[in-house]
């Protein structure tokens, strides 16, 4: 899997090693274990995805290029708990919010169980986490309609908010940097992500 991460062009030592320790089979349906190192997103309960290997370390690389250990991060959409693993074993601070109840549960129990420890909350994740904010990188991990703009406002000075903006088949990966009042944006790569549901995103059909 690392191979792959390098061949795709992620560069960060401290990505990939993060990538060589956080045992990405731990966080899926053990009859998906053979699958578990595939360079592929793999489904999870209520019709969401654990992203694939790629998707993450892309996004990871954003705050491990800038920002140092220690630093907070906010991730909307806790998933499979994977990507907040990561994040933990690169030394950040991290807080994630999970609007799905069951998926909420389930990773708790599993985050306790591998002694990872992070803050967690359920609810709308569009909307961030103001009591705790500012956060130096906010990573989004659903497919939103528009920039949360609530996100935008959570930021620290020098921060990043990483977030995928398209429509519900395909996103284009955009990364907001504030500085002062400015906000730049800079659009990257197509992904596919599972819908942003909230107030800032996508309204629940």
């Amino acid at each position: 899997m690392v191979a792959t991460l390098k061949e795709y062009g992620i560069k960060n030592a401290r990505v990939l090693e993060a990538f060589r320790t956080v045992k990405r089979h731990l966080f899926i349906d053990s009859g998906l274990w053979d699958r578990a190192y595939e360079d592929s997103a793999l489904p999870l309960a209520s019709r969401q995805t654990i992203s694939q290997p790629y998707t993450v370390a892309f996004m990871t690389e954003f705050v491990a290029d800038n920002y140092a250990a220690g630093s907070k991060v906010l991730e909307i959409g806790t998933g499979s708990g994977y990507q907040a693993a990561i994040l933990v074993e690169l030394g950040y601070k991290v807080w994630t919010i999970e609007r799905v109840e069951l998926l909420f549960e389930n990773t708790g129990y599993l985050l306790k169980k591998l002694g990872i420890s992070i803050e967690r909350k359920l609810g709308d994740g569009t909307v961030g986490w103001p009591e705790a904010a500012p956060f130096d990188a906010i990573l989004v991990t659903a497919g939103s309609p528009d920039v949360p703009h609530p996100l935008l406002e959570q930021l620290a000075e020098n921060g990043r908010l990483v977030v995928p903006i398209g429509n519900q088949k395909q996103q284009k990966m955009s990364v907001f940097h504030r500085i002062g009042d400015t906000v730049s944006e800079t659009v990257t790569h197509s992904f596919t992500f599972v819908p942003l549901i909230g107030e800032a995103g996508w309204k629940q059909s």
